[in-house]
């Protein structure tokens, strides 16, 4: 190799080591500088998720978490609404309901964080259409 020629790390290591598998999405970095699992992350927190889907216009793996985040917050928000006219079975049910909205939401974090396009029922089918829409 001469001088002018400078050493690449394709020329370093043409085949990487087996058995090593990198997610998908890291490394990735989106139009606000965080890497994509990490801001995907951040989005089911939901002041941050409004946050990255005004600011994220290029990146999709960013903007299906944070349009999935505010769905499930407006739903769990409707249902919770909905469940505070209903008599005490309504009072019940609406204190079930934080607890199961935290850990939907944790759940979420860890797949975002994974680099996986979870989607969850009826709200991941609404958020793919908007993602279709030009």
């Amino acid at each position: 190799m001469n001088e002018n020629e400078k050493e690449t790390p394709a020329m370093i290591d043409p085949e990487p080591e087996k058995g090593k598998q990198q997610s998908k999405v890291e490394g990735n970095k989106t139009s606000i500088g965080l890497t994509e699992n990490v801001g995907g992350l951040l989005c089911y927190i939901f002041i941050i998720g409004l946050i990255f889907l005004f600011m994220e216009k290029e990146n999709r793996f960013i903007r299906f978490h944070a349009l999935q985040s505010v769905f499930t917050a407006i739903a769990i928000l409707l249902i919770s609404i909905i469940l505070g006219f209903i008599p005490f079975i309504g009072a019940i049910a609406s204190l079930l309901l934080s607890p199961l909205a935290f850990a939907l939401m944790i759940f979420m974090m860890y797949q975002a964080y994974q680099g996986n396009y979870y989607k969850l029922p009826f709200i991941g089918d609404m958020v793919e259409n908007q993602l279709e829409k030009p």
